[in-house]
């Protein structure tokens, strides 16, 4: 008896031997139908994250063919899921079983390990829609990342079974452009134009960005300032879906598990807020998603970084604005602002969550934090994060690169000039602190010395010595010796400035009176109004330009149209952060920076002031037309990039020879792909 049950035992092992087999040639047959990977992409793109290939690359053996296993639409079910892309480990896929890649160019992208070629593939370069696994039929056509709508070709129709989802006709993605942007245009309402682009980034996210692209002028204020302060007010009135990720108070203890929960895992761009200081609308709690949702659009648009590298996250910690904690259609928690320690906790296990889920090279932008927090995170984490904050960094890189484009319209270097701030919280401070860095670095006059020419007005008059012991840290630095000053008009007649800048957040608050005080001071005076939205500017264009008679050299931070006055059409320019960040990210992403230096910023800006030519002087305009942006943004990261590598902070070697044709071509481009 023992020996036949040594003999079944040993059949039933024998047995489940051949299953096995089987199972597994099953298996690997599905898996070369399933999987697409090319590894043939192990150039620099690919070391440095930047091309697409990852971690397949590496495995590659001396001998080896490329690999590029074809996938095939689904059989047994039309609407969607097949075999899972990662089924079979690639070392066991045979050689036999793949063919040619479709392209031998790079994979070229605005981020690390695009396996698929997103970024790359045209209409010439067929690819297959991948999601976890093949997307088609219904599923494919409500996937805003591969959707197309009525462009999918006959063939493709056949293949992914769309035939009777769609209507028969066969338009390309230049004339969806074309309808979209002439339905966009019938809305009077900024707000109905707001929700009619985030319904598209929603529906179909390659033509979102066609659109935005193409009509960057016309849509930026739409998707961006001022229409995004709006749509934060009543953000809990037109919430739809989640855009971001929201980290609140409940999720303490938890922060690493939420951010898994985000279905993309290769994040090179976090733009974050907790929404205390919206624009200059004030606290709007969780409603602030807006500004994380409109930045990093911005940064897909304007500076080529792929949308799946980019998550908006918003910290909710409740809010103090009574209004929106008795709204019932309030998202956030409704609950008094966290404040001092609970608060650093939570902050704390976000950052270190985050370096732990994305890694050393994640670029984490602080957005629109109230000036006591934002200070000291940009201070706490610099050293061990890569951060930036657009408020304090981004708009003072701005700022300078229209005043050095200014001088070659007044003359002089910024050491010859006086400056005098409306404002003196983040955005204040951060300006004059790179204009005095800039003057310092072309002077070599130590920075305590070129401070003394920049002086701030905050709520309390103008901040001179004896009031240093009252004063907040970051204001400090710019208490000089004079006697107290109560008001601007004052502050004008004493201080003399041939620069007036105001980043308050208090509109209208350059007087006429104001105006024509510097215009009797200067021949061409450089008037700055760059608080947000429209209704907070410190003065129209139109008031510059008329009560300076014509003379003012104008820039805002909201749009203005032009004005024309007395024969003459003046372009007022827009100070806006949206010139810097994008092109600052993607310098920051493609070098590998690990850190953010002040000399990224001071590079960000002589990159943008190199942009502002003779007709745009004529014009009067002291920054560049944004339909040129992209070429911008590539000369920008061109820059910093290669600040970075001089500074030795830069981590993907070697260096490009050629920096600008690099960040041009890992710029993410939304041209559709043709699909298999």
């Amino acid at each position: 008896m023992g020996k036949w049950s040594s003999w079944n035992l040993l059949q039933k092992q024998v047995a489940s031997y051949n299953l096995f087999k089987q199972s597994r040639t099953l298996s690997l047959s599905l898996t070369s139908f399933a999987i697409m990977i090319s590894s043939t992409r192990c150039n620099f793109l690919s070391n440095s994250g930047l091309g697409g290939c990852g971690n397949f690359c590496g495995g590659q053996k001396k001998g080896y063919g490329p690999w590029r296993v074809t996938c095939m639409s689904p059989i047994n079910d039309r609407n969607g899921s097949v075999v899972n892309v990662m089924e079979t480990p690639l070392k066991e896929i045979k050689k036999e079983a793949v063919v040619e890649d479709v392209d031998n160019n790079p994979i070229s992208g605005g981020g690390p390990r695009d396996v698929y070629g997103e970024d790359k593939a045209t209409e010439d370069h067929f690819v297959t829609p991948w999601s976890v696994s093949v997307a088609s039929g219904y599923t494919l056509l409500r996937d805003p990342h591969f959707n197309k709508g009525l462009a999918f070709t006959e063939k493709e129709r056949d293949a992914h079974y769309l035939r009777g989802l769609l209507p028969p006709s066969v338009i390309p993605q230049e004339t969806q452009v074309k309808k979209m942007i002439q339905h966009i245009r019938q809305y009077q309402v900024p707000l109905q134009k707001y929700m009619a682009m985030m319904d598209l980034q929603e529906r179909n996210e390659r033509l979102f960005y066609k659109l935005l692209i193409e009509h960057v002028e016309e849509l930026l204020p739409v998707v961006y300032t001022p229409t995004v302060g709006e749509a934060c007010q009543k953000y809990g009135s037109i919430f739809m879906r989640p855009q971001g990720l929201y980290i609140s108070l409940k999720e303490k203890g938890r922060i690493l598990e939420v951010l898994r929960n985000w279905p993309e895992k290769n994040i090179q761009v976090i733009v974050v807020t907790d929404g205390e200081r919206i624009l200059g609308l004030g606290d709007l709690g969780c409603q602030g998603m807006g500004i994380p949702v409109g930045k990093l659009s911005l940064y897909t648009a304007l500076g080529g970084v792929r949308p799946s590298a980019c998550l908006p996250i918003t910290i909710d910690v409740g809010t103090n604005n009574e209004k929106l904690l008795n709204d019932e259609l309030y998202i956030g928690l409704k609950q008094r602002r966290a404040t001092g320690q609970e608060y650093s906790e939570l902050m704390h296990e976000f950052m270190t969550a985050v370096k732990q889920t994305y890694g050393e090279k994640v670029l984490i932008q602080f957005e629109d934090f109230a000036n006591h927090n934002a200070f000291d995170l940009l201070e706490k984490y610099r050293s061990t994060h890569l951060v930036f904050n657009d408020d304090i960094q981004g708009t003072a890189s701005v700022v300078l690169a229209g005043l050095v484009a200014a001088l070659k319209l007044v003359g002089g270097n910024l050491a010859d000039h006086r400056f005098l701030f409306l404002g003196a919280g983040e955005a204040g401070t951060g300006i004059a602190e790179l204009i005095a860095l800039e003057t310092s670095k072309q002077t070599n006059a130590p920075l305590e010395e070129v401070r003394k020419n920049i002086w701030l007005v905050d709520s309390k008059g103008l901040i001179v010595s004896s009031r240093k012991d009252s004063l907040q840290h970051f204001k400090k630095p710019w208490a000089h010796e004079h006697e107290p000053v109560k008001n601007l008009l004052d502050a004008v007649k004493q201080i003399k400035p041939t620069v007036l800048i105001g980043t308050s957040g208090q509109g209208r608050t350059f007087t006429k009176e104001v105006i024509e005080a510097m215009a009797s001071i200067n021949e061409k005076p450089i008037i700055l109004s760059l608080s947000n939205p429209t209704s907070q500017s410190e003065c129209t264009a139109e008031e510059a330009y008329k009560w300076s008679k014509g003379r003012a050299i104008f820039a805002s931070g909201s749009p203005f149209p032009p004005v024309e006055y007395k024969g003459k059409v003046f372009v007022p320019g827009q100070a806006n952060n949206a010139y810097i960040f994008p092109g600052f990210g993607l310098g920051l992403i493609m070098s590998g920076t690990i850190r953010v230096h002040d000399d990224l910023l001071l590079a960000a800006s002589e990159a943008l002031a190199g942009e502002v030519s003779e007709e745009n002087f004529e014009k009067g305009l002291i920054f560049p037309p944004f339909t040129d942006i992209r070429k911008i943004s590539a000369q920008i990261a061109a820059k910093v990039a290669a600040k970075a590598y001089e500074l030795g902070l830069a981590t993907r070697l070697p260096q490009p020879k050629d920096l600008v044709k690099f960040a041009e071509s890992c710029m993410y481009t939304p041209a559709y792909r043709s699909y298999r």
